[in-house]
């Protein structure tokens, strides 16, 4: 097995959060239930997916600052939140709150662009403003200025028993610096670099300079790293499916393998218009699996993590996952577990 170049220091892991639609309140307990076990285990981060009219979590603030009250260390973030459903000042009234509940270990990752099928949304979502609404950068401007404590208003002052600030309250010291993008083009890594954030790079990229994700993703992370201040030291969290199999049973390993061989197809070429990449999953015992990413061009450049949890499986299937992640995958990339 190749060594790497320095061992992994920041273990995260993904999950969509799904629910029956039936029983919600299950599946929402599930997902809090695995980040007590990510505390347990020893992961430093543990981030949840969001989902708007869909069955998985469509308010990640309001589960992690649920989880906040129900573990002590580990880091909690969002992968990510789409700015186009958001208002950027009442996002950072409910940002910076549950970053004081959580005692400043909130991560936001988030990211821009209209929201999807946007003409069907938009009645709903911006019944007033859709033809005027922008779904760019500025969004992110005004979320990072207010977390940062630029005026949100000119007034401030007493009026009669209530006090007004002109700022955004509660403030949370150092959540400005913990906000993360989601990027998947060299455009948005190399913006989110020029305004100092971190960067999150998931299993899905733009096929731009090559067709080859992992070569695609480690020159994105090149171009961030080159337009962030910290240089070389920009923190980049990258993001992909694994699924170690070395405490599965027979029957778990049967349908991960199935569940892999119907993702394979979409990552030998480029798909759609937009020439979207998909990683491989990674599949097979810790050894395997840690053999594979020290030969991944972009995990060469990292050394956090926040791997993905596969969409669709068993509570019991995560619990298998998560556990041989900390306890042999992650230690066999030089990893520590918190204390």
């Amino acid at each position: 097995m190749p060594s790497p170049s320095q061992p992994l220091r920041k273990l995260g892991f993904l999950t969509i959060g799904l629910f029956d639609p039936a029983d919600p309140g299950k599946g929402h307990e599930s997902t809090l239930r695995l980040i007590e076990l990510g505390e347990r285990l020893g992961f430093d981060s543990a981030w949840v997916r969001h989902r708007h009219l869909q069955h998985g979590i469509s308010s990640p603030v309001a589960v992690l600052a649920a989880a906040s009250q129900r573990t002590d260390r580990i880091h909690l973030g969002t992968a990510v939140i789409p700015l186009g459903w958001e208002n950027p000042l009442r996002l950072a009234e409910d940002l910076a709150t549950t970053d004081i509940l959580s005692g400043g270990r909130l991560n936001p990752g988030i990211s821009v662009g209209p929201p999807g099928h946007y003409d069907r949304v938009a009645p709903a979502l911006y019944p007033d403003t859709a033809e005027a609404e922008d779904f760019g950068y500025q969004r992110v401007r005004r979320l990072l200025g207010f977390l940062r404590g630029e005026p949100a208003t000119d007034f401030s002052g007493v009026e009669g028993i209530e006090v007004y600030s002109d700022r955004v309250q509660p403030v949370a010291p150092g959540l400005a610096s913990r906000l993360w993008y989601g990027a998947g083009s060299l455009r948005s890594a190399r913006w989110a670099g020029e305004q100092g954030l971190n960067l999150l790079t998931s299993n899905v990229v733009r096929a731009e300079e090559s067709d080859g994700f992992a070569e695609i993703q480690r020159s994105q992370i090149a171009a961030f790293r080159a337009h962030h201040p910290a240089g070389p030291r920009a923190r980049v969290s990258q993001g992909l499916v694994v699924i170690p199999t070395d405490s599965a049973s027979a029957q778990q390993r049967a349908k991960y393998r199935e569940y892999v061989r119907g993702r394979t197809e979409r990552t030998a070429a480029p798909q759609g218009p937009a020439r979207t990449v998909f990683a491989p999953d990674l599949i097979g015992t810790s050894a395997e699996i840690a053999e594979r990413l020290y030969t991944h061009a972009a995990f060469r450049e990292v050394d956090e993590v926040a791997f993905a949890l596969p969409f669709t499986f068993a509570y019991e299937d995560y619990v298998q996952i998560l556990t041989d992640i900390a306890t042999r995958l992650a230690p066999a990339l030089g990893w520590q577990p918190a204390v």
